[in-house]
């Protein structure tokens, strides 16, 4: 190696260890919750927080995965902030079964519901749902956030479809367990009791579809809230919850016992082998990845560092380079892996193709690689570093919009479950294709240094300021370099601070925000949890241009 790339590695290091330095501090920040006195007056109660739940109930120094962790981070500030959107999902183990836990953060506005609160506790339930696992319900929950409730209430995403996933997960012999452990309020009510079993503590937990308050002035009943819905009332009288128990620690080890006794289903089928560490050091993708999401690197070395063995069968390797597509294991599990080339390559027609840039001849290797993953019930990962599809002339005349359509289409309707890790940049139509958000990956996570955007900042914040000088030079205004400068500067930060990961993970946009060395745990549960829902749709691209 020489010197000025060593210097260029060791920048890169530095630079992205800082950074998931920077992430592991506002991570612990928010895994407090609603802060260190909140914690203190839950804990008063006698009640376990969400986490120290979560920590009980899975098995013990098994591996786990945080869903949505920054969700509504930097949200909510007028309201006082809603740490992790106010609730903890978990993938993780109990009794050696794979499972989503969603967990109520109580210390957080008293567990009460905002919109982004409703949009992961859907995404855990789509987890759940997609997968075939079991999920377990820990609601402690004040019910919606009013001052915002016409934000969670009504809408098709809204409050009302997570009682819907309920019916469909119960129809579809998902199973669900719910554990009442603190308030249990109005459609929140509909939650535990619409599970397969619900259990509820004794003295802290309550279900009602109203409280002594509300009931008071509806109706003049003077009642308490444990008369009216507590354990023994719905234990002993109503019968509408099946288990009491004493406490917390009872609670969560009586849903382990319950789970412990689950049968099995059929599984998908995708093949694993004996687990092969990287020969090559997975930490040298510090190093490798540049600091500058713009400049060049090797791809192929970040997959070396992935994979089992150091180990890819390229796929059409001489053609269409701009993306790589090869067959690999990961933790064991046999993957399809699709990435874009960040280096220029010469194609053996001459021309010089540009790292990030998804051409024509790549876009259709990519597709035909896609059908043959789903052919071959082989799972798919997509490693994201794209800056968007070759625009001009030439790529038009031949045809881009084609090409890129069918790599498209071949991705929207797979049908073997798809893993997206955005390892760079995430541009335009380039994420769509690389298989985004929107195309339903069972996991989207995002390293340190990520970008998604329709264009990256410098280009967005040109094109925005083009487009406000001329409208106020039609306005008869005089427009000075310095002045124009100064509008540059303005949009471009604006737009650079939605470029932030932190910011598409508050948003849920991805799963969270990784560590590149946990890549590889992220994938393999990813597939483990998959292989416990069988294929049962045909794999169809319908009609497509060729």
């Amino acid at each position: 190696m020489s010197q000025e790339i060593n210097i260029e590695f060791n920048k890169n290091e530095d630079a992205i260890k800082l950074t998931i330095s920077d992430l592991k501090k506002i991570n612990e920040q928010v895994k407090l919750g609603g802060g260190k006195k909140s914690i203190e007056k839950h804990k008063a109660k006698g009640k376990l927080t969400a986490r120290e739940r979560i920590d009980l109930l899975l098995d013990k120094n098994s591996n786990r995965l945080e869903i949505g962790l920054l969700a509504a981070y930097d949200m909510y500030q007028e309201q006082g902030g809603c740490p992790s959107a106010g609730v903890v999902t978990m993938m993780g183990y109990i009794k050696g079964r794979l499972c989503m836990i969603v967990a109520n953060d109580a210390t957080v506005k008293a567990g009460a519901w905002f919109p982004m609160t409703g949009k992961k506790n859907l995404r855990a339930q789509e987890i759940a749902m997609d997968n075939r696992i079991p999920i377990v319900y820990l609601v402690d929950s004040a019910g919606a956030f009013l001052p915002m409730q016409d934000e969670i209430f009504p809408d098709k995403e809204n409050f009302g479809k997570i009682f819907r996933n309920n019916a469909i997960m119960s129809a579809s012999g998902i199973p669900q367990i719910a554990a009442i452990m603190g308030s249990c309020v109005a459609g929140g009510a509909y939650l535990p009791i619409m599970s397969d079993e619900a259990l509820i503590v004794e003295g802290t937990g309550s279900v009602f579809l109203a409280g002594s308050f509300l009931v008071k002035s509806a109706i003049g009943e003077n009642i308490d809230n444990e008369t009216l819905g507590g354990a023994t009332t719905h234990c002993e009288i109503s019968g509408v919850t099946d288990y009491k128990m004493k406490n917390d620690e009872e609670c969560l080890e009586k849903i382990r016992a319950l789970i412990d006794k689950y049968g099995h289903n059929d599984k998908a089928g995708f093949d694993r082998a004996e687990p092969s560490k990287p020969t090559l050091k997975p930490e040298d993708i510090y190093g490798i990845m540049p600091e500058d999401t713009s400049k060049q690197y090797d791809m192929l070395e970040v997959i070396k560092r992935l994979v089992d063995n150091s180990e890819i069968e390229q796929y059409k390797e001489e053609y269409g380079q701009s993306i790589i597509c090869g067959y690999a294991r990961i933790d064991g599990w046999a993957v399809g892996i699709v990435a874009n080339q960040r280096k220029v390559v010469k194609s053996k027609k001459g021309e010089m193709q540009f790292g990030g840039v998804i051409y024509s001849d790549s876009a259709d290797k990519a597709a035909r690689f896609v059908m043959n993953c789903n052919q071959k019930k082989i799972p798919l990962v997509f490693l994201q570093d794209v800056t968007g599809f070759m625009v001009g002339s030439r790529s038009e005349h031949g045809g881009i919009i084609k090409d890129g359509a069918k790599l498209v289409s071949a991705v929207a309707n797979s049908v073997v479950p798809k893993f997206t890790i955005i390892v760079g940049n995430s541009y335009g139509a380039g994420n769509y294709a690389m298989c985004g958000k929107a195309y339903d990956p069972r996991l989207i996570f995002a390293w340190p240094n990520s970008k998604i955007a329709v264009m990256g900042g410098e280009q967005a914040a040109k094109t925005m300021v083009q487009i406000e000088v001329a409208q106020l030079k039609a306005k008869g205004e005089e427009i000075t370099p310095e002045r124009e400068k100064q509008l540059f500067d303005t949009t471009k930060a604006r737009y650079d601070r939605t470029l932030d990961p932190k910011y598409a993970a508050a948003r849920l946009w991805t799963d969270g925000i990784i560590d590149p060395l946990e890549t590889r745990k992220v994938i393999s549960m990813g597939i483990e949890a998959a292989n416990h829902a069988p294929i049962t749709k045909p794999f169809n691209v319908g009609v497509i241009q060729t």
